[in-house]
């Protein structure tokens, strides 16, 4: 089943392998460049069906580091045009991630420590639904206004058309892993009191009304992907039960695929991460919202994946670090499955 073809929206992938939004860091003022081409473009050589982008800031504030790739203006939009053209010349298809990282910005890249950038050495106000840090060593957080809540909403919408008239063919919105739109949902750091905060259907509003505004120039059938994290895994915060709630409602707005994550939105968070220790979540928003979905975490070999879809736990498999390991597992596992795949012309005296 993991070379089977799949139909997503109106969109035929060649097979069931995504890659999986990985943050590169290598970006200046949001322009992705030749790293950002040759990571996403060895990955379609390597055989995956569709190959996702990294998060992809849909304003300045919503990058989590000045690292991060954006899609804001025009200059940006040309630069992706020409990396969605050759992952789709490659017979894969490209998909975006947009993605807004909330009180989780204006961060220093990960191998420079990850915290707070020093003020006045490039920084900004980062934003959230309420101003709570995400730490003792992040910034403290703007609370979002009515005007605030409006300009996320239609930086998204913009960014979708940009998605558009740059070439992918997929677009995901980023409401996973502690950034923008996960704050928004889980009560851990959302402490609202108007109508983004406290019940589910007001926590969950601001992602709701940012699926309308990106499906305006995003119509369907063309097909539209959210990430979530289906538990904070902890005590008193988002959790799958909720999720699969926010699930079901996000299969009526439209959305054609779950991609299920988890974590993110706490620092002290006690995960069991194991081989496929997300799995379960994909599986059970799959079977109890109706909505097709995306397993990820520590999926590393073929069989492991083939499985997933064998028991129906998912449609489609996201790889992240055995992808950075290995761009070509897409054709590694097609020889472990005994299925024959063709490569690239340049390759074929390998095969």
């Amino acid at each position: 089943m993991l070379f089977d073809p799949y139909l997503l929206g109106d969109v035929a992938l060649r097979n069931r392998i995504a890659v999986s939004p990985m943050c590169e860091y290598s970006a200046v003022d949001g322009m992705p460049n030749d790293w950002h081409l040759v990571h996403l473009g060895s990955r379609a050589v390597g055989g995956a069906g569709l190959v996702f982008t990294e998060a992809t800031a849909v304003s300045p504030e919503g990058r989590i580091s000045p690292g991060d790739t954006g899609l804001w203006n025009d200059a940006q939009q040309d630069a992706w045009s020409r990396i969605a053209a050759f992952i789709a010349a490659q017979g894969a298809v490209p998909g975006i991630q947009l993605a807004h990282a909330g009180r989780k910005g204006s961060t220093e890249v990960p191998w420079r420590g990850g915290k707070a950038l020093p003020r006045g050495q490039g920084d900004w106000t980062p934003v959230a639904p309420s101003a709570v840090p995400f730490s003792a060593d992040y910034p403290m957080p703007h609370a979002l206004d009515a005007a605030g809540i409006a300009k996320v909403i239609a930086d998204f919408a913009a960014a979708s058309e940009r998605s558009r008239a740059a070439g992918f063919r997929v677009v995901e919105v980023h409401a996973a892993h502690g950034y923008l739109l996960h704050e928004f949902l889980s009560p851990l750091s959302n402490r609202r009191e108007d109508a983004y905060g406290g019940s589910l259907a007001n926590r969950a509003r601001l992602l709701r009304e940012v699926i309308a505004a990106v499906r305006g120039p995003w119509p369907a059938p063309m097909p539209l992907v959210v990430r979530v994290s289906a538990t904070d895994w902890m005590q008193g915060g988002w959790d799958i039960d909720e999720c699969v709630q926010l699930c079901r409602w996000l299969r009526e707005d439209g959305v054609d695929l779950i991609d299920c994550s988890s974590g993110g939105n706490v620092p002290d968070a006690k995960i069991p991460v194991a081989p496929g220790y997300q799995v379960p979540f994909a599986a059970r928003i799959r079977r109890e919202a109706g909505i097709a979905t995306g397993a990820v975490g520590l999926i590393t070999d073929a069989r492991q994946a083939e499985g997933i879809l064998e028991r129906g736990d998912a449609d489609l498999v996201f790889l992240a670090r055995e992808l950075l390991r290995d761009p070509y597992f897409p054709r590694r596992a097609a020889t472990e499955l005994g299925v024959s795949i063709e490569p690239p012309v340049q390759y074929g005296r390998a095969w």
